[in-house]
């Protein structure tokens, strides 16, 4: 018990007081990168809405609210950086009730699905109140660093260090847009050759996915599966994707947008996972237009 309270204790000031550099098993970063703290706390001004996005960055950089606004929807975007499964769910878990949304369109990248989790979960940790959820996202992910940043967020939670905290909408070349997009300063992405690569599903991940989706089927909340578009040489990459498409598709709707969409590397995108504003706006368009003729209901 001494040991337990000393080493909470030596976390905190260590946590608070030291570099970075020096707290390698520590991560608490607010205000990080992809506007998390932000979206998080625009997320309360929402409710009663017509579509909520989730995913990872391919969410947030990929489904413009502005553009389905126009169309007349109510939309939100859920998405932060590396998201995987087992952040989707905690999320869900704190949002879904208020924000009540009639259609979820959830970014199904295959990276999500193999990765560990930890990115997203220190993300989520450092930028939004922690709560029993966090434990329990915190207890499968089981990695230290995790760990350790929950415990000294829940301690900085206690003293309410966030309430005097301002993200600026503009940082580098990002600018956060009302509604959870982040639009990136317009760039081209050069081609390079890459490794080829085969898509392999965690276990706990995919639990992790189903549970998202029995939650939102015991809400009685459609479901639409999306594979946002990534550059057409990563895309080429993948060793399975038809084996990935089927394992999608089986759940429920799935949309592989890279079938779907003509879209070019050096036009299209800024690197070689995410679009660019111009293919933000073909891809957005040629959503809304298959919404439309799916007859979605608002």
């Amino acid at each position: 018990m001494f040991s337990a309270v000393t080493y909470i204790i030596i976390l905190f000031i260590w946590g608070t007081f030291m570099p970075s550099y020096l707290t390698p098993n520590l991560n608490y970063v607010k205000g990080s990168y992809g506007h998390t703290y932000t979206r998080l706390q625009d997320v309360k001004d929402y409710e009663n809405i017509d579509i909520l996005f989730l995913g990872s960055s391919h969410t947030y950089r990929g489904f413009d609210n502005r553009i389905f606004n126009a169309s007349g929807l109510k939309t939100f975007n859920l998405g932060s950086s590396a998201q995987t499964p087992l952040q989707t769910i905690t999320l869900l878990k704190r949002h879904l009730t208020r924000l009540s949304p009639k259609l979820v369109i959830y970014d199904v990248y295959p990276n999500t699905f193999m990765g560990d989790g930890v990115e997203s979960s220190l993300d989520i940790i450092s930028n939004e109140k922690n709560d029993l959820n966090s434990v329990k996202m915190a207890l499968s992910v089981n990695h230290l660093k995790v760990y350790n940043t929950l415990i000294y967020a829940f301690l900085r939670d206690i003293f309410d260090w966030r309430k005097n905290f301002k993200e600026s909408l503009v940082k580098g070349d990002d600018n956060y847009v009302k509604g959870g997009f982040v639009e990136k300063e317009l760039a081209y992405y050069k081609t390079k050759t890459l490794l080829r690569k085969e898509i392999k599903f965690d276990s706990t991940q995919l639990d992790a996915f189903n549970e998202c989706l029995r939650l939102l089927e015991k809400n009685k909340i459609s479901v639409i599966l999306v594979y946002v578009p990534i550059a057409p040489s990563n895309y080429s990459r993948y060793t399975n994707i038809r084996e990935f498409d089927s394992v999608m598709s089986a759940h429920m709707k799935y949309f592989n947008f890279n079938e779907k969409l003509i879209l070019n590397d050096s036009l299209h995108f800024y690197d070689p996972d995410h679009l660019n504003q111009n293919g933000v706006k073909l891809f957005n368009n040629k959503l809304i237009e298959i919404l439309n003729e799916e007859k979605f209901n608002r």
